[in-house]
């Protein structure tokens, strides 16, 4: 996928505070934080075999940290949000016994990843086959990263406003990500290298395809 999880807390610092499911709910557990390690001290599960690694995000007593690496299963290397992924790591305040939880939500960048492939032509199940664009052919994966994050949101904050409705706080914010989803959308532009030498040979526009108000 071209967005993570960690790209969703960029845009929305108290999404991992106010929204998650048990369903997508990874790890939850007891632990300490000593400068940029997290260790945990007990766990409904541990963070290899959860899966838990980079681009997934720690929320620690409610508030949201990338997950930089995993160092070991009982061990996270996180950060504070940065504004760029070649950022230097900032440390979260120092905490002998705290709370933590890892909520991914990987299924709906899932849905808006498949979206976006198919806006710029390429089969997310398609057999490989040299005469088949695939995914690797898409050579500005980061210049998408932000319409699939948008994209998520807007998924994210409409299933939260299932039972309250559009018109609830949670509705309101499913229709700003729409809106600035579709924005991002008629901006975004993806550069393939159709005949795979590398080098970028064609640009494609994301289609009209449209997401509806939930």
């Amino acid at each position: 996928m071209f967005a993570q999880d960690r790209d969703l807390l960029v845009l929305e610092p108290t999404l991992f505070r106010d929204v998650g499911w048990v369903g997508q709910r990874l790890v939850k557990g007891n632990g300490s934080i000593s400068g940029t390690a997290l260790s945990a001290s007990s766990s409904d599960n541990d963070f290899a075999a959860a899966g838990v690694g980079a681009g997934h995000v720690v929320s620690v007593e409610g508030i949201g940290y990338e997950v930089l690496s995993r160092a070991s299963a009982t061990v996270l290397e996180i950060s504070r949000a940065r504004g760029s992924l070649d950022d230097t790591a900032v440390p979260p305040t120092p905490d002998t016994s705290t709370t933590f939880q890892v909520v991914t939500f990987g299924p709906q960048l899932g849905v808006v990843h498949r979206r976006v492939l198919e806006m710029i032509g390429i089969e997310a199940d398609a057999p490989e086959d040299p005469d088949v664009l695939g995914e690797d052919a898409v050579v500005n994966p980061d210049s998408l990263r932000v319409v699939e994050a948008l994209g998520a949101l807007h998924l994210i904050w409409s299933s939260a406003a299932a039972s309250g409705g559009p018109d609830s706080p949670q509705g309101r914010r499913a229709e700003q990500y729409r809106r600035r989803y579709e924005a991002e959308r008629r901006r975004a532009a993806a550069l393939l290298d159709t005949d795979g030498d590398g080098l970028a040979d064609a640009t494609r526009r994301l289609n009209a395809t449209r997401f509806v108000r939930g």
